[in-house]
C-alpha cells in the first residue's frame, strides 16, 4: 500500500494590522438591520405593484410615471435601492475578504466592487430623481392619466 500525502490546506486570510475600530462589527449588524428593513420594502413594493390595481397588466410607463410623480414612492425606491447595493456591496465584500489571498488582488477586486457599487447607486438616483412621468414628445395614449397637454 502506498501512503498517499494530503498537502496541507491554504491558510485562511488573516489580516495583516489590527485596527482599533469596530468596522465588522459595524457592518455585521447593518446586514442584519438592512436585511430587514430590504425584506419590508420588497414585499411592499411587491404587493402595491402585483396584488394592488390591476396587477402586473397594469405596470407600463404610465404606472411607474404614476409612481415616480409621488415624493413617497420615490423616497421608497430610493431607499430600495442604496439599501440594497450596499448590503449586496457589503457581502461581496466579505467574500473577497474570505476568498481572495493575494493582497493585491483583494484590494484591487474591492476597488472594483466599490466603483461599480458608487456608479449603480449615483444612476440610479439619478434616474428615480429626475424621471419625466410626461415627456413632451411621447404619444398621448402612454402618458400618466395625470398628465395634460403642454
Amino acid at each position: 500500500m502506498t501512503d498517499t500525502i494530503i498537502p496541507a490546506p491554504r491558510e485562511r486570510y488573516a489580516r495583516k494590522k489590527t485596527t482599533r475600530g469596530n468596522f465588522e462589527l459595524y457592518t455585521w449588524l447593518f446586514m442584519r438591520i438592512s436585511g430587514v428593513v430590504l425584506v419590508v420594502l420588497i414585499f411592499g413594493h411587491l404587493f402595491v405593484n402585483l396584488m394592488v390595481g390591476d396587477g402586473v397588466h397594469a405596470i407600463d410607463f404610465a404606472f411607474v410615471g404614476g409612481k415616480w410623480a409621488s415624493p413617497l414612492w420615490q423616497t421608497w425606491d430610493l431607499l430600495m435601492l442604496w439599501l440594497a447595493m450596499i448590503h449586496g456591496g457589503n457581502g461581496v465584500r466579505t467574500i473577497i475578504n474570505d476568498y481572495v489571498s493575494r493582497d493585491s488582488l483583494r484590494f484591487g477586486l474591492k476597488v472594483f466592487l466599490y466603483g461599480i457599487t458608487a456608479i449603480v447607486i449615483v444612476l440610479g438616483t439619478l434616474v428615480i430623481f429626475t424621471f419625466d412621468p410626461c415627456p413632451t414628445d411621447a404619444p398621448a395614449d402612454l402618458l400618466a392619466s395625470f398628465c395634460t397637454a403642454r
